[in-house]
């Protein structure tokens, strides 16, 4: 009896040891970017490609840090002082004009289990990869373009949309947020008739 109840003491300290390497990393918030040169940070990029790895540190856009920040993974400091995530959301707002709108498609999109990258080059929002693919190990399916229900889209910039996503080989996908932050897909491509 003695000895199940050493073992069963062990167990509950090797568990602890392991919550307390399981915590969230720390990054800086520097500009319109989130940046962490935490071996955490590091690890999260090779495993689950969340940031961008430059020279040694992991740069996030302000979508990524948000969702990451949400999930307990990261802290983010400002100067000395610790953001909480309604802060640092209320910060994201006044420098990205649809930040919410973005955000809600990302962290729905990520929680379904594909990679989400930021799109600039290609005229978009961002860059969708299937389940199980890499970046850097194939392409992107879908560019993926984040809408408010109470945006008005022109077709001239539904085309437009259309287009950079036939130029560059991918699917049209745009996220459309309701009032309540729930996301509805619709994935757009060229019929020949």
């Amino acid at each position: 009896m003695r000895k199940a109840k050493k073992t069963r003491g062990k167990r509950k300290e090797a568990k602890k040891t392991k919550k307390t390497k399981e915590g969230p990393f720390k990054s800086i918030f520097v500009g319109e970017r989130v940046i962490s040169n935490s071996k955490k940070a590091v690890e999260l990029f090779n495993k689950s490609c969340f940031g961008q790895l430059i020279d040694g540190k992991v740069h996030y856009s302000l979508v990524e840090a948000a969702y990451l920040l949400e999930k307990k993974k990261m802290q983010v400091f400002e100067g000395k002082k610790k953001l909480s995530f309604d802060k640092f959301i209320e910060k994201a707002r006044k420098i990205e004009k649809n930040f919410l709108t973005r955000y809600f498609v990302f962290k729905d999109i990520r929680s379904r289990g594909y990679i989400v990258k930021t799109a600039l080059k290609f005229g978009a929002d961002f860059r969708v990869y299937d389940r199980g693919t890499k970046p850097g190990k194939d392409h992107a399916k879908w560019i993926l373009f984040p809408v408010h229900q109470s945006e008005i889209l022109t077709w001239f910039e539904f085309v437009s949309k259309n287009r950079v996503a036939h130029s560059t080989r991918k699917k049209l996908l745009i996220g459309i947020v309701d009032d309540e932050g729930d996301v509805t897909y619709y994935e757009c491509e060229w019929v020949r008739p």
